[in-house]
């Protein structure tokens, strides 16, 4: 239902694995994993202005409230965005249930399989005390920024990241830039069902979001962030 079986074959999947084995940080991208029509309906929940609220993250302070935030220095400063509230939405008869339900998609049995085979290790969320809080919407719009950090954490294996931006222009920033090896950054830009796959712990997974240019966006970048364990 979610995904685009054209690129979930045995000869696509030996490619992702031979690919991991060679690059960068370790990671592939994978264009056009999902089903474009349902992306689609995700995208015009996501773009309704309910249910988003910001969050703050410092290099020494997770979710930070206001008063920890301003008593932070800029440079100290490394996330400031908008996550979805899934608690916020309608219920079960909402349009909003087609947005909940691909984020339980993306930590359900099928989806742990994929990236499990992709990954060659056993992804699983048996102890992981809130799977939900590992899966869901951000968007960043010009004022907004991820600074440089490390997804890093022990037994956390993968992260995926999806952006769901149609039409993006080239000029508007948003790119995912990786450290990568020596000089060589490796950088992605956030278009409509690119899908990155990243072992956080690798060499060079070191990340960070380019500012969006407001002379050519005054949209907000969309994407799910997921992240998977081994135990």
């Amino acid at each position: 239902m979610w995904l685009n079986d054209e690129r979930i074959t045995d000869s696509a999947i030996s490619a992702y694995q031979k690919a991991l084995t060679s690059a960068c940080p370790r990671h592939i991208v994978i264009d056009h994993l999902f089903d474009a029509t349902k992306l689609n309906e995700v995208v015009d929940i996501l773009q309704q202005s309910q249910a988003w609220q910001t969050q703050k993250h410092t290099y020494s302070t997770l979710y930070a409230d206001n008063t920890q935030w301003q008593k932070t220095r800029e440079k100290s400063r490394f996330v400031q965005r908008d996550i979805w509230q899934r608690q916020a939405v309608g219920g079960a008869s909402s349009n909003s249930c087609t947005a909940r339900e691909f984020l339980e998609f993306l930590r359900g049995d099928e989806f742990l399989a994929l990236l499990s085979r992709i990954y060659r290790v056993t992804l699983t969320d048996k102890n992981v005390a809130d799977p939900d809080i590992n899966t869901n919407y951000f968007r960043l719009g010009p004022e907004d920024f991820v600074k440089q950090h490390a997804d890093d954490s022990p037994a956390r294996e993968v992260c995926m990241l999806l952006y769901l931006n149609k039409n993006w222009d080239s000029n508007a920033g948003g790119e995912i830039t990786f450290t990568g090896m020596l000089e060589e950054k490796i950088r992605y830009a956030p278009v409509f069902n690119r899908c990155i796959l990243f072992d956080p712990a690798s060499k060079g997974a070191e990340h960070w979001v380019q500012r969006l240019n407001p002379a050519y966006t005054c949209a907000y970048r969309y994407n799910v962030t997921s992240w998977y364990w081994t135990q």
